[in-house]
Parts: structure tokens; sequence; C-alpha cells
């Protein structure tokens, strides 16, 4: 049996339907039987929901004990009545657990600017927080619930020794659209059972979400919703992480980071009407801010992404967004390699096109995973990032969204 969230020390959950969506799961619970340290990182968006407003507010004291989530409504734009609705999916399910409400994040995802409703989301929080469990299909179905307009359910779930401490880590994430540098129209919580301190839990998050969830782009848009919360209970019984120097601590954040990782790509991976998974290398530059900043421009290009769609190493498009990026490089040193997974080709070297067989380019592109990579040869800063084509699957999915 594939372990998820409940196989990680004092997290129990449930995820339900309360008739928001459809068919679908609409309604998550997560709880964590001991207050937890907390932190989250947040969406960048200038119209920020309700929600987010609420759990930025609750997290501030590093503490938290659970965190409930609705699927079908992003309650965004909705003035007074989102605020109300936010706070009382968070005071209902205090008390019902018999908790602070302070205590309690709380997170939505679905379509913007529609009524919230609150009175079908409260009564669900009702009739499901009794249900909470530590059996494994309880985290199956909380996986299911947060999704919109996902394919499938993002998990991942790893166990790992911290000093002689056995250690479980469980995320759960979903995103399929608006997707973006700085987060988009994407949730993921994490759990795990280690001890560590609340301001270094915060920093850890901010530093590794920077690398993995912030590298990831679909279409260039962000949401109003996002949020990357992590719980760290302490059950593990492991001394508690201090300090970036304390021991087990690299190993508490590589695996943390691999977890991300983990769910960052399979949102990419569920792109909508994605056909291709393209991974971005940018090497050999000056420092990581500049790597960073000219891999986005490359991976939110639109030219680039209907290029890979099309199959057609048109180099001068990835060349052109690099250019874009607002910061100075020598054109003339970098050198181009593009293809797929297992095999790259050498386009541009020393700024100067190679003479490549096209035929043999567009036949590497019919891949599934695309590999672009530009080395600026003036430094020694990488970055990695990860996007997908842009095909008339997604420009036909989002023209009838709400429709």
């Amino acid at each position: 049996m594939i372990k998820n969230l409940t196989n990680v020390r004092g997290i129990k959950c449930w995820g339900a339907h309360t008739g928001v969506k459809s068919l679908r799961r609409d309604l998550a619970i997560i709880y964590s039987t001991v207050p937890a340290s907390a932190a989250a990182v947040f969406t960048q968006n200038q119209v920020v929901a309700a929600p987010v407003s609420l759990s930025k507010k609750h997290i501030k004291n590093g503490k938290a004990q659970a965190i409930v989530i609705n699927a079908g409504n992003a309650n965004a734009a909705n003035g007074e009545q989102g605020m109300r609705g936010a706070e009382a999916m968070a005071e209902i399910l205090a008390g019902e657990l018999k908790i602070e409400k302070e205590m309690v994040l709380v997170s939505s995802t679905g379509v913007i600017g529609e009524p919230f409703p609150t009175e079908e989301i409260v009564q669900g929080i009702k009739e499901n927080a009794g249900k909470l469990t530590t059996k494994s299909n309880a985290g199956t179905f909380v996986a299911n619930a947060i999704l919109t307009t996902d394919t499938f359910a993002k998990e991942g779930f790893v166990e790992f020794d911290l000093e002689g401490y056995e250690v479980n880590m469980a995320g759960i994430a979903k995103g399929s659209g608006m997707i973006h540098p700085n987060m988009a129209t994407m949730l993921s919580f994490i759990v795990t059972d280690a001890a560590i301190d609340p301001k270094l839990l915060q920093k850890t998050v901010k530093e590794v979400v920077d690398v993995t969830f912030n590298m990831i782009t679909v279409d260039g848009d962000t949401s109003t919703n996002d949020m990357v919360a992590v719980l760290a209970n302490g059950k593990a019984q492991n001394d508690e992480l201090k300090t970036k120097e304390d021991k087990g601590y690299r190993v508490f954040r590589k695996n943390l980071e691999d977890m991300m990782m983990h769910l960052a790509q399979q949102i990419v991976s569920d792109g909508e009407g994605a056909s291709k998974f393209i991974e971005y290398e940018v090497v050999n530059a000056k420092s990581v801010k500049k790597a960073r900043t000219i891999l986005r421009s490359i991976s939110t290009s639109t030219l680039v992404k209907t290029a890979m769609f099309g199959r057609d190493p048109n180099w001068g498009r990835i060349i052109s967004a690099a250019g874009n990026a607002g910061v100075p490089f020598n054109y003339e040193k970098v050198d181009l390699h593009l293809g797929s997974e297992s095999k790259t080709a050498i386009i541009l070297k020393d700024g100067v096109p190679v003479d490549v067989d096209k035929s043999y380019l567009k036949k590497l592109l019919r891949e599934s995973h695309i590999h672009i990579k530009l080395d600026m040869k003036e430094g020694k800063a990488n970055a990695k990032g990860w996007g997908t084509d842009l095909t008339t699957d997604y420009v036909m999915f989002n023209s009838i969204y709400t429709t």
C-alpha cells in the first residue's frame, strides 16, 4: 500500500463531498493531534483571496494544528461576505476539534468572484470533522478533495533517518493551469513528524519554495489563492532543530526539497492541455538571481512554448527570450543546447549557429520530455526550472472555463 499523509505520526485527515462541486470531493481537513510548528508562503498576486489573508494572520506565531481546504470556489473578490466565510470555516472546525481558531489555516481553490457558499461548507465541516482518521484511504480522499481542473491527485511520501530517529514526511498538491513562477493557482500541504523550530522552518520553507514551486510555469499567470503550508508536529521525538548548523538539519532540508520538487514536477506534468514537459537550465551565470531571471524569461515565453508544441527547433525564440530578461550578458559567449531528455544537440556555440540537421532536431522534439540548456560562460551560478508547451487544447479549455 502506498503511504500518504496518514502515515505521519499524529496526523489525521478526511476528504468529503459537500455539494460545492457536482461529482467530486470538495472538502479536505488535515489535523495534527498536537500543536505543530507551522510555516507557509502565499501568492504574490496583488489580488488576495480571503482565506490567504486569514491564514497569513493565523500563522504569524508559527503554530498551527489544522488545515481546512475547499475546492470549487476560490472565495476571492467576494468582499466582506468572503472574509466571513473564511472565518466561519476556521471557527467551526476549531469548535469541532476543541482548539483555538487561530490554530486553523484556511485555503480555497476554484472559480474567482462567485459568491462563497458558506452554509454548505460549514455544514460539511460539521458533518465530517468527526470522521478524521489515520486510515490510509483518508489520505487519498484529501489528495483528491483539493483538485479542480487536475487530472490526477498529486501525492508524495518519504521516511528518513534524522540522527537516529525515524522521520516521516508526506505532501499533497493541486495545480494544472494558471501556474507561474512565484506560485500560481496551486496549493500544497506538507506534514512531517520532525521537530523543528518555527522560525527555522519558515526560513527553510521560503528558501526551498524558491528553487521548486517558484521555478515552474504552465501559462504565465499567477492566482489569488496560492499557498504552500508545512506542519511539523515533533512526534518523531528527535532533538528539535533550531539552527542550520544543527546535526540533522541538512538531511531535513534535503528531504523537504525533494518532496517539494516531486510535487512541483507533478503539477507541471498535469499542465492543462500540455503535450510536453520542458526542463530548462541556465548554467555558469554570474549569480543565481541572474540565472533564475533569464530562465524565467525563457520558460514563460509564449513563442518558446508554441515552438515546442510544434516541434519547431526555432532556437532564435529561445535566445530572444533570454535577451528579453532585462539583465545584461554577452551573447557572443553563450552556448545553447536543445533536445530530448536523453539526448541534446548544441545549436549555438559562442553565439554562432552550429550546423545541425533540422530533421534530427525535429525528431528529438517529438519526445514528451524536452530539455533546453543555456550556458552563459560567465560564472558558476546555475538554475533549473520546469514548464510545458502551449497547445490548442489549452486555449480551448480555458476559453470556456466557467461555461
